[in-house]
């Protein structure tokens, strides 16, 4: 597999854009969501899946995140910065999305019901698209994200007891292999290797970033 960036040109605008998405993703959600003893395609364990052993840590919570992708000529991807004093994940850039509230709930009611919740954006406005691979965490998350087209025009209302801020990253920078740095970090002992992407005054990694990195591929790669 190689880290060579696909000539996007127009492709990374918005009819092609979401084209691609259709043709490549489905809304079927897929068995391993609720099955811990199941495996994932994608994960944190990506770049060292050793390391997934060494932490010894089972990802059995089903959980499921929006990918609002703006439906402008340019389309742009909406991201959250988490608020300072959250107890998970406090101060990271993230998607809009939680846990799966029991068994009746699909991934897209819970990450539509999320982004209602925590920055108030209109279920009516978004349109589900369909599912990247799942993914799993080593917080215990087996997250499913949803990639969905928001309509222009909408308005946002932040829970600022969960969102700092929200703001837009264009989608062809998201979509451009280069931009995309492979990292490590110590966690308890294990070192973990990760992506981020930097964006002017922005810091995007972990999950947030590997999942954006899935889409790239799933989306841009043959």
């Amino acid at each position: 597999m190689t880290d060579a960036a696909p000539v996007l040109g127009n492709e990374a605008q918005g009819p092609e854009f979401f084209a691609r998405v259709r043709q490549r993703l489905s809304l079927n959600v897929p068995a391993a969501l609720r099955d811990p003893t199941a495996p994932a395609v994608r994960g944190d364990l990506d770049l060292d899946p050793d390391s997934w052993r060494k932490a010894g840590v089972t990802a059995a919570k089903p959980a499921a995140v929006l990918i609002p992708v703006v439906g402008r000529s340019a389309p742009t991807v909406i991201l959250t910065q988490r608020t300072a004093d959250l107890p998970s994940h406090p101060g990271q850039i993230a998607f809009p999305g939680g846990k799966i509230d029991g068994e009746e709930e699909t991934p897209a009611g819970a990450a539509l019901r999320e982004a209602a919740e925590e920055i108030g954006l209109v279920p009516a406005l978004v349109e589900p698209l369909g599912y990247l691979d799942l993914y799993l965490t080593f917080s215990g998350f087996r997250i499913l994200p949803m990639v969905a087209r928001v309509e222009e025009g909408f308005a946002l209302t932040l829970n600022h007891s969960e969102v700092a801020e929200v703001f837009e990253v264009p989608l062809e920078y998201l979509m451009t292999a280069e931009n995309y740095r492979r990292k490590s970090r110590d966690w308890n002992g294990i070192v973990r290797h990760y992506y981020e992407i930097p964006y002017r005054n922005r810091y995007i990694w972990g999950v947030t970033a590997g999942i954006l990195r899935n889409l790239y591929e799933r989306i841009y790669r043959e």
